[in-house]
């Protein structure tokens, strides 16, 4: 089959070359997974591609045509349609007009001339656009505020349908969905290949990637280190590609002695919750398992004072407390980082320097109301450097940074405070491989130190492979507490789909999967 695109030597500097001497080709109908760590010269690629940016080197040519693209309105004349990260969406505007946005269709004869947009046609244009991508249930004149961010992405998706894409390019399409939500996207995909469309995506999901892509094309460095059949790499092989070095123990397990209790809850119910009971100790790593909706995350709200309560007790180092508000929580010494960084961890406009004293500002006080700027210069630089925070200067905005990056200023905030807890909310999601593994073998300093941790996460290899054992949720309660020794993903996976009532009898018999 004749390539649909083709680049060739494409290289790109900025203060440093982003991109060395990459070439490759997408053929109609091929899924391109576009895999690196964080500053390996995707997105730059992906922008060429999309006409944002110009190569300063190299040569593309598209359907055996020299393509020199002068702008991403360029580029969607030949069908090359990008879907940023960040998605492009108008909220106060309504999905139509999101559409068909700077492309409304105009009224026939002298009101076309006008101006006037035919909002009949655009809305009946913009229903067979959503019906392209399976999503008939969203209504064209509804505001896109109102709709969920699964369904925004589709609603990008049926804008570049509607230009006849033939290049389909993804910036990290599932890093903000739920399980189910990318399951209907990765269909959706599939069913644009079978269209002869071809998509190129980015995606820190490598087991995600093995399951849709044909292909994939590996930078470090910005440059190419391996463009191969999906079907012929392993994960242990994208992952060294990616990194540059095996990772023998990508979840390294760090032996400590668990120590006497910390934490207890009891009945603790409120909201989708029922009562649910655990216990975690001093070193301990423990992590909680679910489906999306389980409510691993609204248990640790009631904890943490967040959602109000209805009942049960909470007990620190076998006293009671009592815990209204975050605060009263930091006060006690249990720290958490959400699952949401950049809203709810993050002032993104603010020095990296500002975010990592911002939880424990009040610690830095010396005397009267002012804060000493040395201590604070002194005390943030010491977890930057603690935490190998990759940066220019501490002053820079938290927003320039990585992903990965981002969430150890989020950890080095809550570490300042030295917590005797720590909860951790899907702590690497959306994190490159690279910076994972980082964050793996800090978790083992921490516990080492003596720190208790309370891991939830999504991403089964690495619960299974930190935690010292495994709480298991299931719509509000907790069905099953497994040992280390007996955790597999089958075992998670099993008793994360059971109801209330076969939980009680799988407990109640001893069943086993």
């Amino acid at each position: 089959m004749e390539p649909l695109l083709k680049l060739k030597g494409i290289e790109k500097s900025f203060a440093a070359k982003v991109l060395d001497n990459v070439s490759f080709e997408i053929e109609p109908g091929e899924i391109v997974a576009l895999l690196g760590e964080n500053g390996a010269g995707k997105s730059t690629l992906m922008k060429i591609i999309s006409g944002i940016y110009t190569a300063d080197v190299g040569h593309i040519s598209f359907e055996n045509s020299t393509l020199i693209l002068k702008g991403p309105k360029h580029a969607q004349k030949f069908g090359i349609n990008i879907i940023h990260q960040e998605l492009n969406i108008v909220k106060n505007r309504t999905v139509a007009q999101n559409i068909y946005l700077g492309r409304e269709p105009k009224m026939s004869g002298f009101l076309g001339k006008l101006g006037f947009v035919n909002y009949r046609l655009m809305k009946s244009d913009t229903e067979k656009a959503l019906a392209l991508v399976n999503a008939r249930q969203i209504d064209p004149n509804q505001q896109a505020r109102l709709l969920t961010t699964a369904q925004l992405q589709l609603v990008e998706i049926a804008r570049a349908l509607s230009m006849d894409s033939k290049i389909i390019l993804m910036d990290e399409p599932t890093s903000s969905l739920t399980e189910d939500q990318s399951d209907i996207l990765i269909e959706l995909i599939k069913k644009l290949k079978s269209d002869g469309i071809a998509v190129v995506f980015t995606t820190h999901r490598i087991l995600e990637a093995f399951g849709i892509a044909d292909r994939f094309v590996i930078l470090r460095d910005g440059k190419l280190v391996s463009d191969v059949p999906a079907k012929s790499a392993t994960y242990e092989n994208v992952i060294e590609w990616m990194v540059g070095r095996p990772i023998q123990n990508l979840y390294p397990k760090t032996k400590v002695a668990i120590g006497p209790e910390v934490l207890r809850v009891e009945a603790l119910s409120g909201g989708i919750n029922k009562k649910s009971d655990f216990t975690v100790y001093k070193g301990e790593i423990l992590g909680f398992g679910g489906l999306v909706g389980a409510g691993r995350s609204e248990l640790m709200y009631l904890l943490l004072g967040v959602n109000r309560k209805k009942s049960g007790s909470i007990f620190l180092y076998d006293d009671e407390i009592r815990i209204k508000n975050i605060n009263d929580a930091i006060r006690l010494g249990i720290g958490f980082v959400p699952e949401d960084r950049k809203n709810q961890s993050l002032i993104l406009g603010q020095s990296v320097r500002f975010n990592v004293a911002l939880a424990g500002l009040k610690q830095l006080f010396k005397k009267g109301l002012f804060i000493s700027n040395n201590t604070i210069d002194r005390t943030t630089s010491e977890y930057i450097k603690k935490l190998s925070i990759r940066l220019h200067s501490s002053k820079q905005a938290v927003r320039s940074l990585s992903g990965g990056n981002q969430q150890k200023v989020v950890l080095a905030k809550w570490l300042l405070l030295q917590p005797s807890v720590l909860i951790l909310d899907e702590p690497t999601r959306g994190v490159d491989v690279g910076a994972k593994a980082e964050i793996y073998q800090l978790l083992g300093e921490l516990v080492s130190k003596g720190i208790t941790i309370i891991l939830i996460s999504s991403d089964l290899p690495e619960l299974i492979g930190l935690s010292d054992r495994i709480v298991v949720m299931s719509e509000g309660r907790i069905v099953k507490v497994l040992e280390q020794e007996e955790a597999t993903p089958h075992q998670v996976m099993y008793y994360a789909g059971l109801n209330e009532k076969t939980a009680e009898v799988v407990n109640e018999r001893n069943l086993q999967p």
